[in-house]
């Protein structure tokens, strides 16, 4: 199924996840459409979390407030929906107050036998395919836009803990004790990604990201073991799929928040989104990562004030240009998470300003 979107205009995103020289670094930032924006807040006066989510047209306003607010500074739009759509997909309730929270978590494998069965992603999730063709249409061709979900682990653990949790003792402790289950359910939940994601580039995302959040909790083994192979299922069953269906590839990203970016490049992707805790030079020059990188600059600076937050971002695009020999190649500006709900708007518009200034290849 095709659909007669606008034309593209502004494909800086996509020649820099294939890994191409770009005038500058493009740039978006994880959670734009969110409660920093007192847009944002204003919608959520009168609309619940999930209600917006499943709302296309909410969904799709929400989407585009940040790229009218930084026009020409804003080079992707991201879906706004959650990674806890596939819980509920399964059957799982999730509530939003105001954090994630399961009123009825999975406590044994037993509990598995809860999930639906057979999850037809049309429709348990077409709402986001809705807003996703909804929103290609109202972009008018400006900017690219994303696509996403979360990774298994991260999604397996949110089930299991029923809510964000600073040790993930539940979660993993179904890796050590329950092995052979852990490993099924996270391959029943990575079969729903591909669909899901698959069903987003039909829908019209032009890339797609998946978000690892709590990658980085595992020890590089159990990382290896448990989430890496899910999420080369997911990449190698969303490209093949892709295959079948006549449909072009379109870029894959991996956000595998605090694991090791080598790991995480041998998983199929284009991108490799990087925490603020990695030196791109390092990824580069002795990891030997060879993908297009993302990031990543610490939230935090934000809130530092004009002086430091350019100063920071001149160190991040140095680098960045640095490990690819002095120029910006096969780089996406963007933070090392997303952004935190106190910033200030003005100080992400000098996020952007600062970024196309620092990376331009002159």
């Amino acid at each position: 199924m095709s659909y007669d979107f606008p034309p593209l205009k502004n494909d800086l995103l996509l020649r820099a996840a294939r890994g191409e020289h770009t005038d500058r670094a493009p740039v978006w930032v994880m959670r734009q459409a969110g409660r920093y924006l007192p847009e944002f807040r204003k919608v959520r006066e009168d609309h619940e979390f999930f209600e917006i989510c499943r709302t296309p047209e909410l969904a799709t306003e929400i989407t585009l407030q940040p790229i009218r607010r930084y026009a020409g500074l804003i080079d992707a739009a991201i879906i706004f929906s959650d990674i806890l759509v596939i819980p509920q997909a399964l059957g799982m309730e999730v509530l939003m107050k105001p954090g994630p929270t399961f009123p009825s978590p999975l406590e044994t494998p037993a509990d598995v036998a809860k999930l639906s069965e057979n999850v037809d992603v049309d429709e348990e999730l077409g709402y986001v395919f809705e807003a996703l063709k909804m929103t290609r249409q109202k972009l008018e061709g400006q900017v690219p836009l994303i696509g996403f979900c979360g990774a298994p682990w991260t999604l397996m653990a949110y089930m299991i803990e029923g809510g964000a949790s600073k040790t993930l003792q539940k979660s993993k402790t179904w890796l050590f004790k329950y092995p052979e289950e852990s490993r099924a359910l996270l391959k029943r939940i990575a079969d729903i990604c591909v669909d899901f994601l698959v069903g987003q580039v039909k829908a019209g995302a032009q890339l797609l990201q998946v978000f690892d959040s709590n990658a980085g909790d595992l020890s590089p083994h159990d990382f290896e073991t448990f989430s890496a192979p899910t999420l080369r299922q997911i990449s190698t069953g969303v490209r093949d799929r892709l295959t079948g269906l006549g449909i072009p590839h379109v870029p894959l990203t991996i956000f595998a928040k605090g694991a090791s970016p080598a790991i995480a490049a041998r998983c199929g992707y284009d991108t490799i989104g990087l925490d603020w805790t990695e030196d791109p030079r390092d990824v580069v020059e002795t990891l030997h990562v060879d993908a297009c990188l993302q990031g990543n600059l610490d939230p935090v600076v934000l809130y530092g004030g004009r002086d430091a937050l350019e100063r920071e971002i001149k160190r991040m695009c140095a680098a960045f240009r640095s490990a690819r020999g002095g120029v910006t190649r096969g780089w996406i500006a963007n933070l090392g998470h997303g952004i935190t709900p106190g910033v200030d708007p003005e100080d992400l518009r000098w996020f952007f300003e600062c970024v196309r200034k620092y990376s331009a290849n002159i």
